[in-house]
């Protein structure tokens, strides 16, 4: 079996690799290819990825290439971890938008829809030369932001499917909480990438018994403290939001908390420094505790569930992934594109039955997704008015003026990327 990482450079690759070592019986990765531009760091990534195959004993090959047409030839799956313009552009993404008095955030508001533009032309590429190259190969996504990502690619024909670590990192923060094995846990887990409410813990599978009053009364301090949201959001709404809710729910609040401490893009960009300091030690032989905050926990594990599922024989399994809506939520249209439990096989990603989203709930989807399918437009077609547009139709904005002065800063903060503007 041959993988394909395209952004085999990202400081996340050693979590991946991590993965792939411990859970080879999962999915028995033969030859792994990383691919990135960035020749030098890919380098020391290769390099550690190949002692952390040796010292857990994986028998896999593992390369690095910044071609990408020779990497991904003759894959079984391509898993796209991609940054455009890197942290100096998510640097920008964090910083303009509070110019206006709107949150500065790389996946949503103005900042996630200016790395929506710089990112789906580059994915779509990407795909094309996959279906050329591999016509049989899964695309697993995990580049943000991940619905607009995925619906592009699926509204293009291509295999493909969504992932985040979301979901997966509230099942393991509630099995830990509630002293169960994470595999007990079914998450009623519903929305959009980013915009998502746990409105069940279950035992068991779907059908199990309901957990979450219980988990919110013993341990609903904890679980609010994680999502930095005050306790009584998570009484009076009966659900867990996820963390990307508090740039709704505590706007103003943000806003504030940004102006006042160094940006996360500054953070990680000290983070990463570090991080290939320590990637270029040859005694270095498995991931370091520093990656850990660096995001993206349990991915690695996520991403090998996904793929085995994808590629085995072993028969469906079930996974929060991003997907085709198909009436699963039918207040969207069917190709929105959602973050819901599916069945996962050889053949796709299948939404399992939800149960029936809150209007409180559902008004915000229909929402975003509006803004969503405004946004995929804008970065499929360019067009100062089409940006314009989805900064109008997104709630984080939603004002004329304000709208106008976003368009305005974010074309100017993104000419580098954006041929047309």
């Amino acid at each position: 079996m041959k993988l394909a990482v395209v952004g085999g450079g990202s400081t996340y690759t050693p979590e991946l690799i991590d993965g792939f070592a411990r859970l080879r019986d999962t999915l028995p990765v033969s030859e792994l290819v990383l691919i990135d531009p960035a020749t030098e760091r890919l380098e020391l990534i290769g390099g550690l990825a190949r002692r952390i195959f040796a010292r857990q004993g994986h028998p896999g090959r593992i390369t690095t290439t910044s071609d990408l047409d020779a990497g991904i030839e003759g894959a079984d799956a391509v898993l796209l971890q991609l940054r455009i313009g890197g942290q100096a552009a998510r640097l920008q993404d964090e910083t303009w938008p509070l110019e206006c008095g709107c949150v500065g955030q790389e996946t949503t508001g103005a900042g996630g829809l200016a790395k929506a533009l710089r990112t789906v032309p580059v994915v779509l590429d990407i795909a094309e030369r996959v279906r050329r190259t591999s016509p049989d190969a899964w695309i697993i996504d995990f580049t943000n932001p991940v619905g607009i990502v995925t619906r592009a690619l699926l509204q293009a024909g291509h295999k493909a499917v969504g992932l985040c670590n979301v979901a997966i990192g509230l099942q393991r923060k509630f099995a830990a909480l509630l002293e169960l094995a994470p595999a007990d846990l079914h998450l009623d887990h519903v929305g959009l990438n980013h915009l998502t409410w746990e409105l069940g813990v279950r035992r068991g599978g779907p059908d199990g018994e309901d957990l979450l009053p219980g988990l919110l009364a013993a341990h609903g301090e904890a679980v609010a403290g994680d999502l930095r949201l005050p306790r009584a959001v998570l009484d009076r709404l009966g659900v867990v939001p996820s963390y990307y809710l508090r740039y709704f729910y505590s706007h103003d609040e943000v806003v504030r908390e940004l102006g006042t401490k160094p940006s996360r893009a500054a953070e990680v960009a000290a983070m990463e420094r570090e991080l290939l300091a320590l990637y270029g030690d040859p005694a270095l032989e498995e991931k370091p505790a520093l990656l850990a905050k660096r995001g993206g926990a349990f991915y690695s594990e996520a991403a090998v569930d996904l793929a085995a599922s994808l590629l085995g024989d072993g028969g469906p399994a079930v996974q929060v992934v991003n997907t085709c809506n198909r009436g699963t939520l039918p207040f969207l249209p069917d190709d929105a594109v959602i973050e819901v439990q599916a069945r996962v096989d050889g053949s796709g990603a299948a939404p399992l039955p939800v149960p029936r989203l809150d209007p409180l709930f559902a008004g915000l989807v229909s929402h975003v997704s509006a803004y969503e399918d405004l946004a995929l437009d804008a970065a499929l077609r360019g067009g100062r008015e089409r940006v314009f547009r989805a900064l109008l139709a997104h709630p984080l904005v939603g004002q004329f003026d304000l709208a106008e002065g976003l368009t305005d800063r974010l074309l100017a903060h993104n000419k580098e990327h954006l041929p047309w503007a």
